[in-house]
């Protein structure tokens, strides 16, 4: 067998190959950033064909700087950016319109509408989710109702729909040359068209959205033994190297963290933060504003569950900081800015840019800024954009800890945020428990890698990946419960001032 597992990482705002070996250590990376299109006050989109470009582009790059090729690697895992929507034609390949980003509120009325008319009940109970623009069922409708000629493509069989996993495996696998359209049961699981009981699509729920059964990729396993085909020749790896993980990037991350035993929970901080509590193979229902969601599924055995406290924009909110309102150059410079005061001042900022997700679900907040006066700087600004971060996760921690009576006594945390560490040490005090990163903290494509490595044998069980699991830093809480408690009243308050700015119905 090949010594390494690679692994595709498709994110909202970048895309990256990495390459694993045996022990999970990494051997290769490059990452690629993509444009954020934003037409509209609250749309956002991406363009399939750069995704697909710096897909391939990255794959070349990290071969070559580690000085591999495609016989190196014995299979191949994704992951990607849950939610978004593609619709292509299969014939020709070409996307029909921009894929629509999970983070995009245009749907709004779509999902107000399925609350109104009484269909939102069935959907929480064949899914686990809610109606909320974030899934992808509305995308799908949005772009049926509203780009010429799809809907009559769609009856025809000719176009078709995926989240970028799929858009992204398609094109491996050779596109409009005998392209594999296929998708995991995580994936499938957001987009409020899959039957969490049956694990296949239902068609209640295709009825709800005029969505044509056509027009869906086949539901398979997160690792899948019999694999989902393999790249070609004249791809970006050169070779045929198969392809056996997919995983949703949320539910590879809680792969790559070896959470595998119920009660087990990580915190991804990137675009947003999405926090995965391991309940088994139990469906548990949220009474609490979180969702029911597959964490994973290997083989043939029983899928494994989870509920998700999902929140929209954290790292984002770095990036406005960066990109909109030109406070700092870069993302790392906001941990030395915010060291410029001992606290926010006062200050709290609520980036509700796209409404508020769990444990809210206010489609209609949007964000704001309070507590200023003339005293506030740049640098408290800063600090609150990084509280904000850690204030959102608490909310969330709150929710499972009512849903599931599982009182968290430490809190796994990976990607790209945590390398900010007053952030971390932010989250500790905030959350009153110790936080610990591990040694490699982009543990999406890691789980990535995971699922097809344990689908073709590279990886022999999950005990063999639970020891590779190593901490790299841990922060422990250094806040008084007294200031604790008072900040997070603070931030309840500033919440409020939220809601209510945007009309969804």
């Amino acid at each position: 067998m090949s010594d390494f597992v690679g692994a595709v990482d498709q994110g909202t705002t970048s895309t990256r190959f990495m390459i694993f070996d045996h022990e999970g250590t990494e051997i290769g990376k490059y990452q690629l950033e993509h444009r954020q299109i934003l037409p509209r006050a609250g749309w956002v989109e991406h363009d399939p064909a750069e995704l697909w470009a710096k897909t391939g582009a990255a794959i070349q790059t990290t071969l070559r700087l580690a000085g591999l090729t495609d016989r190196d690697l014995a299979a191949l895992g994704l992951t990607n950016q849950r939610e978004t929507t593609v619709v292509w034609n299969r014939r020709t390949g070409r996307p029909y319109y921009n894929a629509i980003v999970w983070q995009d509120t245009r749907t709004d009325r779509i999902a107000a509408a399925l609350e109104r008319d009484g269909r939102g009940e069935v959907i929480r109970r064949k899914t686990g989710l809610r109606p909320e623009a974030y899934f992808s069922g509305g995308k799908i409708q949005w772009i049926l109702e509203n780009v010429p000629g799809v809907r009559e493509a769609a009856e025809r069989g000719e176009a078709v729909f995926g989240n970028t996993d799929t858009w992204i495996l398609w094109n491996l696998t050779g596109g409009a040359d005998g392209g594999v359209h296929v998708t995991d049961v995580t994936n499938a699981s957001r987009t409020m068209l899959m039957d969490l009981e049956t694990l296949d699509w239902d068609d209640e729920l295709l009825s709800f959205f005029g969505v044509p059964r056509p027009m869906l990729p086949r539901i398979r396993p997160s690792s899948d033994p019999a694999g989902y085909g393999a790249t070609v020749a004249d791809g970006p790896l050169g070779g045929e190297v198969p392809i056996n993980g997919i995983l949703g990037d949320q539910q590879a991350a809680t792969v790559g963290q070896v959470c595998f035993a119920p009660g087990e929970a990580k915190n991804t901080y990137g675009t947003g933060n999405f926090m995965l509590l391991n309940t088994g193979t139990d469906l548990v229902r949220s009474g609490s504003g979180l969702l029911t969601t597959v964490a994973y599924r290997f083989g043939e055995q029983p899928p494994v569950f989870a509920l998700e406290g999902s929140i929209a924009v954290t790292g984002s909110a770095v990036q406005w900081l960066r990109d909109q309102l030109h406070l700092i150059s870069s993302a790392p410079q906001s941990e030395a800015l915010a060291r410029q005061v001992s606290d926010s001042g006062g200050v709290y900022f609520v980036p509700a840019f796209s409404g508020l997700f769990a444990p809210y679900w206010r489609g209609d907040a949007r964000g704001a800024i309070v507590g200023l006066s003339r005293f506030h700087t740049d640098a408290h600004l800063a600090r609150a954009t990084l509280e904000a971060i850690c204030y959102q996760s608490r909310d969330v921690v709150e929710a499972m800890q009512a849903d599931s009576g599982v009182v968290l006594d430490e809190l796994k945390v990976d990607g790209g945020v945590t390398a900010n560490d007053l952030c971390m040490q932010l989250q500790a005090d905030i959350l009153g428990v110790p936080v610990s990163r591990p040694v490699v903290a982009e543990t999406t494509a890691l789980g990535a890698a995971y699922a097809a490595g344990l689908a073709v044998g590279f990886w022999r069980d999950v005990e063999e990946l639970r020891a590779h699991w190593a901490e790299d830093r841990r922060w422990e809480p250094t806040w008084s419960e007294e200031r604790r408690e008072e900040g997070y009243a603070g931030w309840k308050k500033a919440v409020t001032r939220t809601f209510d700015w945007a009309t969804t119905d």
